[in-house]
C-alpha cells in the first residue's frame, strides 16, 4: 500500500476496507515487516503482501473480517505446501488483519445557530464534520467555522454531492417541516448510521404524517429519530448541541443516558442496604 495517507483518504470517502499488515517476518519471504495491503468488500485489493497463495488466503480472511468486524493475527509458513503452508521459501510471517470502517462523520444539515454550535462541538469531540445548507450564507466557513467540508446543496441532492456512508450521523438542524419533508426521502435511501431531526414532538408528528402521505414506508420513517438529543432542558444553541451530541455518543458506545451518580454511603445504610 502506498501510505497511511491513502487509508485516511479512502476512509473519508466512505470506503469500508480491511488492512492487512505484515507485523513480523523471518527467513525468506516475499515481502517484509511493515508491508500493507488493503482489501475491499468485493475482494479487490490495493497494494500487495507478496502475491501467490499467501495473498489469496489473506483476502479470504479479510472477507471474513468484514462479516465479524474483528481483527485477527495469523501466522503463515513458507516451508511445506503438503502440510498446508503457503510456499516453499523457508520463512514465516505474521499478518495482522484489521477491519477499517469509514471515518465517523457528523453531517449537519442547516447552518443556523444550533447547526453552528453542533459543528463546533462535534469537531472538538474528534468527529469528521460536514456542514450542508441550501443557502450560501449558511454553508461556509464564515457561518460555522471548523467543519472539514462545506456543501452548498439542497437536502434532496446532498447524497449526490457527498458519500453518506454507514458511519455517518446525519443531524437535521433545519428551519422547518417543508424542508425536512422534501429532503428526508433522499437521506433515507442512504446507509447512514443515524438520521435525526431537531424540533418539537408536534413538528415531528406533522413531518411523519406528511411523509406517510407521500408514500414513504413506515419502516423508513422509523429510522428517523426526533426530537433530536437527550432531555437536558437545554435552551441555548450550545446547550442544545450538547444534548444532540450526547445522544450520538450514547448510541455509538451503547450507553443508556442514565445518571452515573451513586447515593452517599450513609443514605444507603439508612435504607438498610
Amino acid at each position: 500500500m502506498h501510505s497511511l495517507k491513502r487509508l485516511v483518504e479512502l476512509s473519508e470517502r466512505g470506503h469500508t476496507m480491511v488492512m492487512a499488515t505484515i507485523v513480523r517476518s523471518s527467513g525468506s519471504v516475499p515481502r517484509h515487516t511493515g508491508t500493507r495491503m488493503l482489501v475491499f468488500p468485493d475482494g479487490s485489493i490495493e497494494g500487495t503482501i507478496g502475491g501467490g497463495e499467501v495473498e489469496g488466503r489473506v483476502v479470504e480472511e479479510a472477507l471474513e473480517a468484514f462479516e465479524t468486524g474483528k481483527p485477527r493475527l495469523i501466522t503463515y509458513a513458507f516451508r511445506d505446501p503438503s502440510k498446508g503452508d503457503v510456499g516453499v521459501c523457508g520463512g514465516e510471517m505474521d499478518i495482522f488483519i484489521e477491519p477499517v470502517p469509514p471515518e465517523p462523520t457528523i453531517v449537519v444539515i442547516g447552518g443556523g445557530h444550533v447547526g453552528k454550535a453542533v459543528v463546533h462541538l462535534a469537531r472538538w469531540l474528534g468527529f469528521r464534520v460536514v456542514l450542508s445548507d441550501d443557502r450560501p450564507e449558511f454553508a461556509g466557513e464564515e457561518a460555522a467555522p471548523g467543519a472539514d467540508k462545506y456543501v452548498l446543496s439542497s437536502m434532496e441532492e446532498l447524497p449526490q454531492k457527498m458519500t453518506i456512508h454507514s458511519n455517518c450521523y446525519v443531524l437535521l438542524t433545519t428551519r422547518g417541516v417543508d424542508v425536512d419533508v422534501e429532503g428526508l426521502p433522499a437521506l433515507l435511501a442512504t446507509p447512514a448510521a443515524f438520521i435525526g431531526v431537531i424540533g418539537s414532538r408536534r413538528r415531528w408528528e406533522t413531518t411523519a404524517k406528511t411523509l406517510r402521505e407521500k408514500g414513504v414506508p413506515e419502516e423508513d420513517i422509523k429510522r428517523i429519530s426526533s426530537p433530536l438529543g437527550l432531555e437536558l432542558n437545554a435552551e441555548t444553541p450550545e446547550e442544545i448541541a450538547v444534548s444532540i451530541l450526547a445522544e450520538i455518543i450514547m448510541l455509538r458506545h451503547g450507553g443508556n443516558g442514565e445518571r452515573m451518580a451513586h447515593e452517599p454511603l450513609q443514605r444507603r445504610r439508612r435504607k438498610g442496604e
